[in-house]
């Protein structure tokens, strides 16, 4: 029999054209679905890795533009994808959740707890992706380094609860100095609403009298902040 050089062979020169074009041009002149290729090494019956990465991209696109989606698909309808069985799926959503953690991770080392700007990009993909509103307390000493963070509430996509009470029951019990609340707008936009700017009011004024002031109050939205402290409604309060 014959034998046929795997060089020559269509197929084979289909499933490795990622990694010739990664080791020639380097990782980031590659598309997303042959960033995806790499990862899932094989394809399927008539669909090479790169057309397989395709597909899950096309899959995807329900839940997020490009490889956002890809966070936000959930683990079964990954696996219902000709070509994705349980593991490819467990790799894929790996992924997803360590290029997360990455971003945050970079954007630690320039976070700086007097620059609003660093403390969204720090939490933003910790808050951006998630569908309902999320309330969080930092806490800080004298020299403004955090004590600890708290969830005070988590609520629905256009509500959430929270009151200057619970606020500073936590204050007074992790010995802060002063406070700063940040939550996400699962719509996306993180300009104030009405309530947003009362609650913000209320728990100013209550820092006021009880000398652990709000330093500021951001919102989050889809790679978009709100800085209490930048804009002139914390100046009024």
């Amino acid at each position: 029999m014959k034998s046929v050089k795997y060089e020559n062979n269509e197929y084979y020169r289909q499933q490795n054209l990622p990694y010739e074009k990664f080791i020639t041009y380097g990782s980031q002149s590659l598309t997303d679905s042959e960033l995806l290729a790499i990862l899932l090494r094989t394809g399927t019956r008539g669909v090479n890795a790169r057309e397989l990465g395709e597909m899950v991209l096309s899959e995807t696109a329900r839940y997020g533009n490009g490889l956002m989606g890809l966070y936000h698909i959930p683990l079964q309808e990954l696996m219902k994808l000709g070509g994705i069985g349980k593991v490819k799926a467990i790799q894929l959503k790996a992924i997803a959740e360590l290029s997360k953690r990455i971003a945050q991770a970079k954007a630690k080392s320039r976070l700086s707890f007097h620059d609003p700007y660093s403390i969204a990009d720090y939490y933003m993909e910790r808050f951006r992706h998630e569908k309902v509103e999320y309330i969080m307390l930092l806490t800080f000493d004298s020299a403004l380094h955090l004590i600890e963070e708290t969830i005070l509430s988590k609520g629905t996509v256009n509500a959430s609860l929270l009151s200057p009470r619970e606020v500073y029951i936590q204050a007074f019990q992790a010995q802060a100095a002063g406070i700063m609340l940040l939550h996400n707008h699962p719509g996306g936009d993180p300009a104030p609403s009405e309530n947003d700017i009362a609650v913000t009011k209320r728990i100013s004024q209550t820092g006021a009298l009880t000398d652990i002031p709000l330093l500021d109050h951001i919102i989050i939205g889809d790679n978009m902040y709100f800085s209490f402290k930048e804009s002139d409604l914390m100046q009024n309060m």
